[in-house]
C-alpha cells in the first residue's frame, strides 16, 4: 500500500468570520460586521493560508469541502468563485468532491445563491433553527418563518444537489408540539438532510450571562422521543447523533470528521487535523492545527498560524473514539489502526469492558449501541 493509500481522506475547511448580529447562542469564531468586509484582502489571506499547507497534503486529492462561519453567504458569488478556483489550482480535487456552504435565510437573493452553485457549491447547509416567529426573536435570528421557507424553496428550484435544513429543539417556550411543528415544516419542503440538536448553553456566549428558561427534562424528552419517530417516518435515517439523511444523501464532509479523516483548516480561527508518517521511524503523528482567531491579525499577519501540537499517544483512544462514536454506524475496526498508528489490541480491554456494559459491540465495526449513543459520555470515560 501506497503513502497516500494508507493516510486517511483530506477535506478542506473553510472559514469566513462574518455574520450581521451575533447569536446569544452562538459560541463560534464569528464577528458582527462593522462598516464594509475586507472581502478581497480575506480570499488573497485563505488562499495564501491553504498554498503554505499544501505539503501536508502528501499527494491527496481534497476529497471535499466546507465553507462555514459565520454567514459564509455574506460573501459574494465571485467571492466564493474565486477562493474555490483558487484552491483547486494549489490542491487538486476530487472528481466527485462535495462542497457544502452555510447559509442563513436572512441572507437570501435568489441571484446570489445561483451565483454560489455556479461557483461549485453543491450542497447548502441553512442555518433556519426554528420556523416560529418568537422562537427566531429570542434566539436573536434576523430572518423570519416565512424567509426561511422561501430560501429553502429557491434553493430547490435552483438545483442544489443536496439542502442541509439546521433546527434546534430544547428553545424557551417551545412546547413538543411546536418542536414537531418546525421538524413537520421542513420535512415538507423536500430537504434530504436534517441537523436537528438540543441548544446548548456554552461558555462566553450571551445566553450562559443570562440564561433563559428551557423546558424540563420531561418535555426535552418528549421532544427527542416524538421528532426521532416523525424523522424516521419521513423516510429519513439516523446516521450521527444529530444528523438525519434520506438515501445516499448524508453529508460526507462531517463523516469525514467523525471517523478521524484528514483536514485543512483555513480562515480565522479555524482548526485542522493532519496525519503524517516520520521519515526516520515510519510512525504515524496526527497533528491539530489552528489559525489565529481575529480577523484582523489573521489578515495582517505574515504567518496566520495561531499554534498546533501533536496529539500524544496517551491521547489516541479518547480522540479517535470521541469522533466515531458520534456515528450510529460507528466505524470500521481496520481504521483504529490506520488512523491512530496503534494496534487495535491496544486498546482491547477497553472496548471489552465497554461491550460488557452494553455499550458498544465489536466485529468489523467499532459501533455504539443504542445505549451507548444515548450515554456516550459514559461510554467514552473508558477510553480516557
Amino acid at each position: 500500500m501506497s503513502l497516500v493509500q494508507s493516510l486517511p481522506p483530506l477535506a478542506l475547511y473553510i472559514h469566513i468570520p462574518w455574520c450581521i448580529r451575533k447569536c446569544p447562542y452562538c459560541d463560534f469564531n464569528s464577528h458582527a460586521v462593522r462598516g464594509e468586509i475586507p472581502e478581497q484582502q480575506y480570499v488573497k489571506a485563505l488562499l495564501a493560508d491553504l498554498n503554505a499547507e499544501k505539503n501536508a497534503a502528501q499527494g491527496r486529492e481534497i476529497s471535499s469541502i466546507f465553507i462555514g462561519g459565520g454567514t459564509p453567504s455574506l460573501f459574494s458569488a465571485s467571492a466564493i468563485a474565486e477562493i474555490l478556483n483558487g484552491a483547486q489550482q494549489i490542491i487538486p480535487f476530487a472528481s466527485d468532491i462535495e462542497i457544502t456552504m452555510e447559509a442563513n435565510p436572512g441572507t437570501f437573493e435568489r441571484e446570489r445563491f445561483a451565483g454560489f452553485k455556479a461557483a461549485g457549491v453543491t450542497r447548502l447547509s441553512i442555518g433556519v433553527q426554528s420556523f416560529n416567529t418568537e422562537h427566531l426573536q429570542l434566539l436573536g435570528r434576523i430572518h423570519s418563518g416565512d424567509e426561511a421557507i422561501k430560501a429553502i424553496s429557491a434553493a430547490g428550484e435552483i438545483g442544489f444537489a443536496h439542502i442541509n435544513i439546521d433546527l434546534m429543539h430544547g428553545l424557551a417556550k417551545q412546547s413538543p408540539k411546536q418542536a414537531l411543528q418546525d421538524l413537520s415544516t421542513a420535512i415538507a419542503l423536500g430537504t434530504d438532510h436534517l441537523s436537528w440538536y438540543q441548544l446548548t448553553i456554552e461558555p462566553n456566549t450571551e445566553f450562559h450571562i443570562r440564561p433563559p428558561t428551557l423546558p424540563d427534562i420531561d418535555s426535552l424528552w418528549d421532544i427527542q422521543q416524538q421528532g426521532q419517530e416523525l424523522i424516521a417516518s419521513a423516510g429519513f435515517s439516523q446516521y450521527e447523533i444529530s444528523a438525519y439523511a434520506r438515501e445516499n444523501a448524508q453529508a460526507r464532509h462531517n463523516i469525514n470528521y467523525w471517523q478521524f479523516g484528514d483536514y485543512f483548516g483555513i480562515g480565522a480561527g479555524a482548526h485542522g487535523k493532519l496525519s503524517f508518517y516520520q521519515q526516520d521511524t515510519g510512525a504515524l503523528e496526527i497533528v491539530r492545527r489552528w489559525k489565529k482567531r481575529s480577523p484582523k491579525a489573521y489578515l495582517e499577519s505574515v504567518d496566520p498560524l495561531g499554534g498546533q501540537n501533536i496529539i500524544a499517544a496517551d491521547e489516541l483512544p479518547f480522540e479517535f473514539m470521541m469522533n466515531a462514536m458520534r456515528l450510529i454506524d460507528g466505524a470500521p475496526t481496520a481504521y483504529y489502526a490506520q488512523r491512530t498508528g496503534q494496534p487495535l489490541s491496544s486498546i482491547e480491554m477497553q472496548l471489552a469492558a465497554a461491550s460488557a456494559k452494553g455499550l458498544l459491540s465489536v466485529a468489523n465495526r467499532i459501533t455504539p449501541t443504542r445505549q451507548g449513543s444515548l450515554f456516550l459520555n459514559d461510554l467514552l470515560e473508558y477510553f480516557i
